[in-house]
């Protein structure tokens, strides 16, 4: 639960669910909701994939999964899994040996789509694999490929059929005796995804999987995974999310830690709080904030900083931020640390100052956090 015994308006009373893990990350229960992104590399190509996967890990990834279509990319999952800071996850589609393969490669994690996989003999297979291995599953429920008889049933893809599709290949498992396994029900349509997740929630405690699939590019599939993710997670459902964007993975990760930021779910690195700029502005914020957005992006401590172009908003603001900058007159602006008022700075010199005072106070608090010996 994120608490906040003095604004309880903030308050997210998390879905209590199974624990599971994923290699060394842990899902679920009351474990840190994760940030996964996905390669789009060749993953027959080992190289290419192991310097995307390290990108993504640098930006905050926790989980990393990568696609296994054919024998040269699980061939090559051993090398990237070897090479990974962060566990890798195994996609499998169509062929079931695939993940049989990806298991004997050291894979943490199958993901597996129950529409596409084959028949329960395979799927007990797969099932095995991943007990010998020590992997764990996730059931990935798509609207686009959402098994025949379930079309039939219900006329086209929709919440319950997906929900039932999910719940098939839940049984499957615990028939089999496995429970180390999370869910997902994903669609493109906003409104589908959510309806079907919120159902899901109240029938299963396994965790959940959040993601919007096929979103779209960098602007539009932030906006839609923040309306659809960003109202799951407020009404606390969701262990572990992915964006899904037609951009660089590394994106991915960051729009997903700013959806967990903005709900004070988790925090990485530097939250900056700016305003859109208008003609009171005693400094260019939108240029200031892209410069410091760019030389910050190595501070993983989570902090605030306000970036405000008048004294409007910008003293308040300053009041709830580490550090903040508002902009004055005669070329300069005031300096807040802790909400207070510290001292001036000339606008020309305000990004490097503010570099300096981040990367200090990042210092200090994790100095402060560090065990006594």
């Amino acid at each position: 639960m994120s608490h906040n015994p003095i604004r309880p308006w903030r308050n997210i009373d998390r879905r209590k669910s199974r624990q599971i893990r994923v290699g060394s990350v842990l899902v679920g229960g009351d474990a840190p909701i994760s940030v996964q992104t996905m390669t789009n590399t060749l993953t027959s190509d080992a190289r290419a994939t192991i310097d995307q996967v390290q990108r993504a890990a640098a930006a905050g990834a926790d989980i990393v999964r990568v696609s296994t279509p054919d024998v040269d990319s699980t061939r090559a999952l051993r090398q990237i899994v070897a090479e990974s800071p962060v566990p890798i996850v195994a996609d499998i589609h169509f062929h079931y040996k695939r993940a049989i393969e990806a298991a004997e490669a050291g894979a943490a994690c199958l993901r597996i789509n129950p529409g596409n996989i084959g028949n329960a003999a395979k799927v007990r297979e797969v099932i095995k694999a991943a007990r010998d291995h020590g992997c764990s599953i996730r059931i990935g429920v798509n609207a686009g490929s959402l098994e025949k008889h379930l079309l039939d049933k219900y006329g086209e893809p929709c919440p319950d059929a997906m929900v039932e599709s999910g719940l098939d290949h839940i049984k499957l498992l615990q028939d089999n005796d496995f429970h180390e396994f999370k869910i997902s029900v994903k669609a493109s349509d906003v409104f589908m995804a959510a309806a079907a997740y919120q159902q899901l929630a109240t029938v299963t405690d396994a965790p959940i999987h959040l993601g919007i699939t096929e979103a779209g590019g960098l602007m539009a599939g932030t906006v839609k995974s923040a309306i659809g993710l960003g109202s799951l997670l407020w009404f606390g459902i969701g262990d572990t999310i992915r964006v899904s964007l037609s951009a660089d993975p590394v994106e991915e990760v960051k729009v997903g830690f700013e959806i967990l930021k903005s709900l004070g779910l988790r925090t990485r690195g530097v939250q900056i709080i700016s305003c859109p700029s208008c003609a009171r502005q005693g400094f260019d914020v939108i240029k200031t904030v892209e410069k410091l957005e760019k030389r910050l992006e190595h501070i993983k401590t989570p902090m605030s900083l306000s970036i405000i172009g008048c004294v409007v908003n910008g003293p308040g603001e300053a009041l709830m931020t580490d550090i903040g900058f508002t902009g004055g007159g005669a070329g300069n602006g005031m300096v807040y640390l802790a909400g207070k008022q510290s001292h001036r700075m000339s606008n020309d010199q305000m990004v490097e100052h503010i570099v300096e005072l981040v990367e200090r106070r990042a210092a200090e608090i994790e100095a402060a956090e560090e065990p006594a010996e």
